[in-house]
């Protein structure tokens, strides 16, 4: 569901200039680490966007496993974007102020660029 999001934040970013690799992961295990450092490579710069919180979420664990395995490639530190610290509500409303959206996406991505 967040890849069709950071897909629309890309797509957003595009008309300002930026390209964005957007990479879905699928699976966190086995993690496809192949893939992340191929395009950390490429663009020096990691944005980990998951929809778990961002305390204990999973998103932290790949962006350890980033910062082990590929500080040499990294321009700026790996930032995380996530869910806010709060059971995820089953109104959609709710739901999107608490998750990450398009929006706030493309705006991390920007001060990634921007570091």
């Amino acid at each position: 569901m967040l890849v069709h999001k950071a897909m629309q934040a890309a797509q957003s970013l595009a008309t300002e200039g930026i390209e964005a690799e957007i990479i879905d992961l699928r699976t966190i295990n086995p993690l496809d680490m192949e893939v992340i450092l191929h395009s950390l490579a490429k663009t020096g710069r990691a944005l980990v966007a998951h929809e778990d919180t961002l305390t204990a979420g999973f998103g932290a664990e790949i962006a350890a496993l980033i910062a082990d395995a590929a500080f040499e490639y990294l321009d700026a530190p790996v930032r995380r974007l996530a869910a806010a610290d709060s059971p995820v509500p089953y109104n959609s409303g709710l739901e999107a102020v608490m998750l990450p959206q398009a929006e706030t996406i493309a705006k991390s991505m920007r001060a990634l660029i921007a570091y």
